[in-house]
């Protein structure tokens, strides 16, 4: 029988009290406002080093997910370069706190710019970064101008940043309500998405507020959304990853619905 790690979304201050009120193995925190360019900091008591022993300690695995804000796809000098100064940053503190990854959006180009030279631009970002941690680039559920949402785009920014140096590095999160609302085909998702990657190193088990192709990013509980719940469930099976549960709610919700993916793989 597999053992799963499973987990939710917690305060990386009360990481292993708020792990352990939602049943979890896995904890993923953000490292300050998901909305600011500021520099990351740990609030943990006793900083990175405190997390990371008393993570090791309560037999925690953790994972960060870096700022929404970030965009290294992004053909603007403004956007682009403080991106990959803090995803650089990102980078370090996850290693420092004992991390197992970092998550980071695929990002986007404006209307009317050439996606392959947001692409390139993920090229040049790889290059550049050390990873001490892997670093998890996850799909997207809506915008025509993303660098992760359709297969043929995540397949062309894998094409662009596996020439560069450290691409062994970059792995693929894995966000079922994304793909679900990008419109992908849940029934072949985890073959298709290794076909294109060839690893899927993190699942966000999420269900869906949208329908299917809505471009929305509106997740739901699991088994109240629109995802059909058997189908979900075979998904996040096959993709055989730790897994993240990033549902509405607090502790309780988050709960039930770490409860309710044990139960069903």
């Amino acid at each position: 029988m597999t053992e799963w790690t499973i987990g939710g979304s917690v305060d990386e201050a009360e990481l292993v009290a708020q792990t352990r009120e939602r049943g979890a193995t896995l904890a993923q925190v953000m490292l300050g406002d998901p909305q600011s360019w500021r520099k990351p900091v740990v609030q943990h008591p006793g900083g990175a080093a405190g997390l990371r022993e008393a993570a090791g300690e309560a037999g925690i695995a953790v994972v960060v997910h870096s700022a929404y804000v970030i965009n290294v796809a992004s053909l603007n000098n403004r956007i682009r370069i403080p991106s990959r100064k803090l995803l650089q940053q990102t980078l370090t503190i996850a290693a420092e706190m004992g991390a197992i990854g970092v998550v980071v959006h695929g990002g986007h180009v404006r209307e009317g710019e050439p996606i392959e030279k947001g692409q390139d631009n993920w090229r040049k970002a790889v290059d550049g970064l050390e990873m001490p941690v892997p670093l998890l680039i996850e799909d997207t559920a809506g915008g025509k101008h993303a660098m992760a949402r359709q297969l043929e785009r995540i397949r062309g920014t894998w094409e662009a940043i596996r020439t560069a140096s450290g691409f062994e590095s970059v792995g693929f999160c894995l966000d079922t309500c994304h793909a679900f609302a990008a419109g992908l085909d849940m029934t072949t998702l985890v073959d298709d998405i290794r076909a294109v990657t060839g690893r899927i190193d993190l699942v966000h088990a999420n269900d869906s507020q949208g329908p299917a192709g809505s471009g929305r990013d509106r997740h739901a509980n699991l088994g109240q959304g629109q995802i059909d719940p058997d189908e979900l469930v075979r998904v996040i099976r096959a993709a055989g990853a730790p897994v993240v549960v990033e549902t509405p709610g607090g502790a309780q919700d988050q709960a039930a619905d770490i409860a309710w993916l044990r139960e069903r793989l």
